[in-house]
């Protein structure tokens, strides 16, 4: 669940509830606290999983244990599930599922790999391992590279993967707002955060604030949609106010409308443009 933020420093919280569970309480968006989580069986339809009302009252009344301000399921303005597959390891609750993950590789006809398990934070390491296992069926004798490599947007200090771009990313911030000055710094601390050295590519030929295109929304320039669409796979307002950024948050509910009404105009502009809009 997401709420205004309980408290003013960038630093997260953990804790241990009498229960067991661990939960934690993140920084988020600057204006927000992120709580979470909780752990069910799902046996529903995966496109329509959601909080329900009593995981809701459970975080509250965890997180108003440890924090001076009582939370109730009011204050929470947004909240977001997922489903993931746990390794069957015969424990007694889904907290305690191993997050480890198996493989299992049939050669019975065409190879098929069947990849159990695995979380979000090992998926680089999963992906290696699953590679490994199935470049020999397909004649590939590289190596393993991606230990060595940044995510788009990461090389800030270099091509591979560095602890100066977390202990001098404030320094990147200030960099960019003195090459970018005609940009609000807000606006460039936001776009420097979501796409670290691509923010070039989101502002190449641009020098005033005139070339961002239509402000579609406060903070949400043409520019930036033309980007999400044409290399980010953005296809509509959900993709870009949620799933590229978390940018629903802050503007009006009405402002997926807006967007996807600006996407279908310009849509209707380049019908057969690959990004469907116009590049400025």
């Amino acid at each position: 669940i997401v709420v205004k933020k309980l408290y003013d420093h960038p630093y997260a919280y953990i804790f241990q509830h009498p229960d067991g569970r661990v939960v934690f309480a993140i920084p988020f968006e600057e204006e927000f606290t992120l709580i979470g989580t909780t752990d069910h069986d799902y046996h529903g339809d995966t496109d329509t999983v959601a909080i329900d009302a009593e995981e809701i009252s459970y975080l509250c009344e965890l997180t108003s244990r440890y924090f001076r301000k009582m939370i109730v399921p009011a204050d929470v303005v947004w909240s977001y599930s997922g489903v993931r597959p746990l390794v069957e390891d015969d424990a007694s609750d889904a907290a305690a599922v191993t997050r480890d993950y198996r493989f299992e590789l049939e050669h019975d006809g065409a190879p098929m790999l069947s990849v159990f398990g695995g979380k979000i934070t090992t998926f680089r390491k999963l992906a290696e391992e699953a590679v490994d296992m199935v470049a020999p069926a397909l004649s590939n004798r590289h190596g393993r590279w991606t230990v060595d490599a940044c995510l788009p947007g990461g090389d800030l200090f270099g091509p591979r993967p560095a602890n100066r771009a977390v202990l001098e990313f404030d320094q990147y911030v200030q960099h960019q707002q003195q090459t970018y000055p005609w940009l609000p710094p807000k606006l460039v601390t936001r776009y420097a955060r979501a796409y670290g050295t691509r923010i070039g590519m989101l502002l190449a030929g641009r020098v005033c604030i005139g070339d961002m295109g239509q402000e579609i929304a406060p903070g949400l320039f043409a520019a930036e949609v033309i980007y999400l669409i044409r290399h980010e796979w953005a296809a509509d307002a959900r993709d870009i106010l949620w799933r590229r950024s978390k940018l629903g948050l802050h503007l009006a509910p009405d402002t997926e409308q807006k967007l996807n009404s600006w996407i279908a105009a310009h849509r209707a502009e380049r019908p057969h443009a690959r990004s469907a809009v116009a590049d400025k």
